[in-house]
């Protein structure tokens, strides 16, 4: 028997029924949630992108 949170089930039955509305389809999906976020009054602020490290600095350690 493995533990089970009431809240996490509750949002993945909700996730699993706003997708089956779009038969499963990730672009339909995406064009949903663009539409809506369009029509909202609330103010939406992008993520900046994650800073990538130099080429030289990849899995390498320095020595000072």
């Amino acid at each position: 028997m493995s533990w089970q949170d009431p809240i996490v089930e509750e949002v993945r039955r909700a996730r699993d029924a706003y997708a089956k509305e779009f038969n499963y389809d990730l672009d339909a999906i995406y064009r949903d949630l663009k539409a809506k976020e369009c029509q909202s009054k609330q103010r939406v602020v992008p993520c900046p992108p994650k800073r990538q490290k130099a080429p030289d600095q990849q899995g390498v350690a320095k020595l000072a």
